[in-house]
């Protein structure tokens, strides 16, 4: 009995843990490391980090935010988020996503991840 207890407690539990948070609220202008610098960053895991993949923001405030995405320190390219958007962005290997809030008003989003071969199809596709 013990052991049906542990088994089932075991199947439940374990499959929670490999779960990565995928919705975020910042605070106005706050700014999170979402992905690219391994344990320790702000916010989301990517799985797919190093290698290409393709990182799916969608805006679920009612205000815009920006996506930044930077490469050992240099910022390659800036994104600007409409409210209740959607924006499909590919992620190079060593790329670092940053979500910035804007200074008005707190930025809630959704994150995740695909790999390269299985895009999408979105209208507002970078």
């Amino acid at each position: 009995m013990k052991k049906l207890l542990l088994l089932l407690t075991l199947v439940i539990f374990v499959p929670l843990a490999g779960l990565a948070q995928d919705t975020f609220e910042l605070s106005p202008s706050q700014s999170m490391l979402m992905t690219g610098k391994g344990p320790g960053q702000d916010g989301a895991i990517n799985p797919y980090y190093g290698e290409p993949c393709y990182a799916i923001v969608s805006n679920n405030g009612n205000t815009p935010f920006s996506v930044r995405i930077q490469q050992d320190g240099e910022i390659i390219k800036t994104i600007k988020v409409k409210q209740k958007t959607k924006k499909e962005i590919k992620l190079l290997k060593k790329d670092e996503l940053y979500i910035d809030a804007s200074k008005q008003a707190k930025a809630s989003l959704s994150l995740n991840f695909i790999p390269l071969g299985a895009q999408k199809k979105t209208p507002n596709k970078l």
